[in-house]
């Protein structure tokens, strides 16, 4: 009884500034953010997305030249957008949003969002769960499973989603330390590997890599039943797949504790090592898995990464899922939290964590990853673009930044019409010239701006 009462008390003393700017001692310098960043972007959906990039029948010289241009985009966009504005302001996305596009937004949008980092971060459990379910003989999902397949699956994702839960209670602090114990070693068992297994492939020296990755790995010939990606699919998805983190300003909450707008760089430890090494590798033990298991449709990370290197690799799956679900819980648990102030941050990512490894039972979050991330971030994207404008550019204009605020009204309709304005505009594009989901956030950012510029100019002269 003393233990969980100490527990509890614990978990009440987490302050983690959800309604007022980040008091000066509190602020983290660049060893917090190359780690936690490099520990959630070497992460779980590495294990997945670098397969797909196989199935999809990337070749080689795409993937290589799209990555590269693509992480570098990503990089800029924290950077420039999303770390100036959260040292600028000090705040959290949800009350910086409330302030500008008022109470009523800001609980729509909350659920939203929140609901997206649940089913984000079940996938990951779901990642996590396909390891741990190696020694117990666990059927694993396949490529073409929606729903569970088995109990001893499901029994599996509540324990992971337990563990994941319970790191993700304990605020920034412990996501940020468990993130740095364990980046360093999940880089070096991805690297490991996939070095490890490239005689498997016909790979005898540094000289003949690249001649097997086009003719073995990255075929350019995409897997039976998936759809083509060349050059520009990967190039925006690198850039985009964190659209909702960079240009939709959800690394607010993360970045507001840093001591400098620079610190916006140390996303390239995360992308750099995860989105372009690991993507790689993961590709690399994915297209030994289909060649020794003679094209099985099981497409389970855990047993994939088992069968090339050991217990080191089912482990490596295991702290990669938590590395990228402890995060995703405590933003969307800042979401929920900022709805009603009076809850405990730490109630509320107990109830989310729930969720979420409710939602983790369904294989289909897997299977479905490209098109579920590139999804979640465009429909996050025109608030991204809200706030841009109106820290930067409203008041330049002779308008009022913080509008919601400022007027005392609980919906700026301004901020609600771009939102619904731009999602329709990338919807219609999508539907009547068939452009794919990947490469709608471009136009649809700069759709946003112009309908909140004209959108505020007349509701504020109003």
């Amino acid at each position: 009884m003393e233990k969980s009462k100490s527990l509890v008390d614990r978990l009440n003393a987490v302050n983690e500034y959800e309604q007022q700017p980040i008091p000066s001692n509190k602020l983290k310098g660049w060893r917090s953010f190359l780690g936690t960043y490099a520990g959630e972007h070497t992460a779980g959906t590495e294990f997945v997305i670098g397969p797909l990039f196989v199935a999809h029948g990337a070749s080689a010289i795409d993937l290589v030249t799209g990555l590269l241009l693509g992480n570098i985009l990503a990089v800029l966009s924290w950077a420039f957008l999303t770390a100036k504005i959260a040292v600028k302001t000090r705040v959290t996305l949800y009350y910086l949003l409330e302030k500008i596009a008022g109470k009523k937004f800001t609980l729509l949008y909350n659920l939203v969002n929140a609901g997206l980092f649940c089913f984000l971060a079940g996938s990951m459990i779901a990642v996590s769960a396909t390891a741990v379910g190696i020694p117990f003989d666990m059927p694993m999902p396949q490529l073409t499973d929606i729903y569970p397949n088995n109990i001893g699956w499901v029994l599996t994702v509540f324990g992971v989603g337990a563990i994941t839960t319970l790191i993700a209670m304990f605020g920034f602090d412990q996501v940020s330390k468990f993130a740095m114990v364990a980046a360093p070693w999940m880089i070096m068992v991805f690297i490991a590997a996939a070095l490890a297994v490239l005689p498997r492939l016909g790979v005898t020296d540094a000289g003949s890599f690249w001649s097997v990755a086009e003719s073995t790995i990255w075929t350019g010939v995409p897997l039976e039943g998936q759809s083509k990606f060349g050059f520009w699919h990967i190039l925006f998805f690198a850039w985009f797949c964190n659209m909702a983190m960079h240009i939709g300003m959800a690394d607010l909450s993360l970045l507001r504790y840093a001591k400098k707008w620079e610190q916006g760089f140390s996303s390239a430890t995360g992308v750099f090592l995860g989105h372009f090494i690991a993507w790689i590798a993961s590709g690399i033990l994915y297209s030994l898995f289909l060649i020794e298991s003679k094209g099985s449709l099981t497409f389970a990370p855990g047993p994939i990464a088992y069968g090339a290197v050991g217990a080191a690799g089912a482990i490596c799956v295991v702290i990669a899922g938590w590395t990228t679900a402890n995060p995703t819980l405590y933003r969307a648990g800042l979401a929920i939290q900022s709805i009603n102030p009076k809850w405990k941050t730490w109630k509320v990512t107990l109830f989310v964590g729930l969720f979420t490894t409710i939602a983790a039972c369904f294989p289909g979050l897997v299977m479905r990853l490209l098109e579920f991330v590139a999804l979640y971030g465009l429909i996050l994207m025109p608030v991204g673009a809200v706030i841009f404008i109106d820290v930067y550019l409203l008041e330049k204009l002779g308008l009022k930044s913080n509008y919601a605020a400022v007027k005392g009204i609980q919906l700026n309709w301004s901020v609600a019409i771009t939102w619904l304005v731009t999602l329709t505009f990338c919807l219609l594009l999508n539907l009547l010239l068939g452009i794919e989901i990947f490469f709608l956030g471009l136009p649809g950012w700069f759709v946003a701006v112009l309908v909140y510029v004209i959108a505020s100019k007349l509701n504020q002269k109003k």
